[in-house]
């Protein structure tokens, strides 16, 4: 439930009269030097020991004022916000609200300097009147800093305001995006930066918890097994080799490999990610074999045509699976030629060496999780369709939140709309975008079919 506690105005709070922005210091007397006003800002605790300082001294408030460049204004303030009773002994340390009249008790605390600093009766014989108040830099500074974080609690806006903005956050969990989807900086929905969704989701407002952000959860460190020998394949095609082609091929390269669905479930999904837009194909395979592979590989070649297929697919790296054994033919469909090599693999238990397709696996993941029992040989191409189209629509940091579609289509032109086209990827906007497991559940229930469960 929301709390109206929780929300502060825009304007000042409690305790911010210390803080009174500076004007004219005042009238100084003949040949005195008048220092500069300064522009508004909190008082350092080097001032306030300066106003302890001089209030000992018995300077009046102008002087103090002059002494730091201050508002008279500002300087009776802070005294009058920060007395501390020091007698009787019950209430010591008890803060004085500067509007409390202490005239009954003693003159001196009815007008400046509002406080017992630097009053001779006080020093040489003992004052009998109470209560004794006194002015104390550091617990001064301690209440201002206190004042301080109290006012940068919570939601900076009107209740209507707040509200409005944690529904749109709340709305923006359910359907799995990011903090940094959300923000409107990014062409997110939400009117706030990353760094305050993030903050408001941990401080639990609206009920939310850190459990609804996917990615805030830490990954336990990899364990890696050492001596193990390059790939097993032929050795121009090794990782060091595909290194070898230079930064700019390898960044524009393609990175394959397969997801699998439940365990008693031989189907699974031969997935192709383009490398600078983020951009990634899904197609099914009916086992996990050299020979689905080379089937589904065929029909990309079919969609791009031989010509095509050799100006898209310039360098593709995978691991070492049993599906990715038959080298030949999978650099064939990819169009390699004599003298040519396009397709490499990764060292022995290096999955990280093609990490941008591993991530966003993760992706998929949301879609279709992992340890659901879902059926891969149960999805139909529609559900492939649908999947993609919500994946590749999802706005990515790495390419200035722009989306892996639109990237893709604008990097290789009518052999990325023919490839999306064939495989039915479509962009989604970003009110109607849905990375949660439902999305495919629901699309199977409305055209009657069983789920993939």
């Amino acid at each position: 439930m929301w709390e109206p506690d929780t929300l502060r105005a825009g304007s000042a709070g409690p305790g911010r009269s210390e803080d009174v922005m500076s004007g004219k210091s005042g009238k100084s007397g003949k040949g005195a030097a008048r220092a500069v006003p300064r522009a508004y800002g909190r008082l350092t605790r080097h001032e306030r020991d300066t106003v302890q300082r001089m209030l000992e001294r018995g300077a009046s408030c102008r002087e103090i004022a002059r002494e730091l460049g201050r508002s008279p204004s500002t300087v009776s303030a802070e005294v009058s916000s920060h007395r501390f009773v020091t007698a009787p002994k019950s209430r010591r340390g008890e803060r004085v609200d500067a509007g409390t009249d202490l005239s009954a008790a003693c003159p001196r605390l009815a007008a400046w300097p509002r406080c017992c600093n630097g009053c001779g009766r006080y020093r040489a014989l003992g004052c009998k009147r109470r209560p004794h108040v006194f002015y104390d830099a550091r617990a001064a500074q301690l209440c201002a800093d206190s004042v301080l974080v109290s006012s940068r609690r919570g939601i900076d806006a009107d209740e209507p305001a707040a509200a409005a903005r944690l529904e749109a956050i709340r709305d923006c969990l359910r359907r799995g995006l990011s903090p940094e989807q959300m923000a409107a900086r990014n062409g997110g929905p939400v009117d706030l930066s990353p760094s305050t969704i993030y903050r408001w989701v941990s401080a639990g407002y609206d009920g939310m918890t850190n459990m609804e952000l996917r990615r805030k959860v830490g990954y336990r460190p990899r364990k890696r097994a050492a001596g193990r020998a390059a790939t097993r394949h032929s050795a121009r095609r090794s990782y060091a080799a595909f290194l070898a082609l230079g930064e700019d091929a390898c960044a524009a390269a393609w990175e394959m490999d397969t997801v699998e669905g439940a365990r008693e479930d031989s189907a699974c999904l031969l997935t192709l990610l383009h490398r600078p837009s983020r951009l990634q194909l899904a197609l099914p395979l009916g086992g996990k074999t050299a020979g689905c592979v080379a089937a589904a590989l065929e029909g990309v070649r079919a969609v791009l045509g031989a010509d095509g297929a050799r100006r898209v697919f310039r360098a593709v790296l995978t691991d070492n699976g049993a599906e990715f054994a038959d080298e030949a033919a999978v650099a064939a469909l990819l169009g390699e030629g004599p003298g040519e090599t396009r397709l490499f693999y990764c060292d022995p238990g290096r999955s990280d060496q093609k990490g941008a397709c591993e991530r966003n696996h993760v992706e998929i993941r949301k879609l279709l999780p992992k340890g659901a029992g879902l059926r891969f040989d149960r999805l139909s191409p529609a559900d492939l369709a649908l999947a993609m189209s919500h994946v590749n629509s999802e706005p990515r940091g790495a390419l200035g939140f722009a989306t892996p579609a639109r990237a893709f289509r604008a990097m290789l032109g009518d052999d990325a709309a023919a490839l999306l086209d064939a495989y039915g990827v479509e962009d989604v906007p970003l009110g109607e975008l849905d990375l949660t497991p439902g999305l495919i559940g629901r699309a199977r229930a409305e055209r009657g079919d069983a789920p993939l469960s």
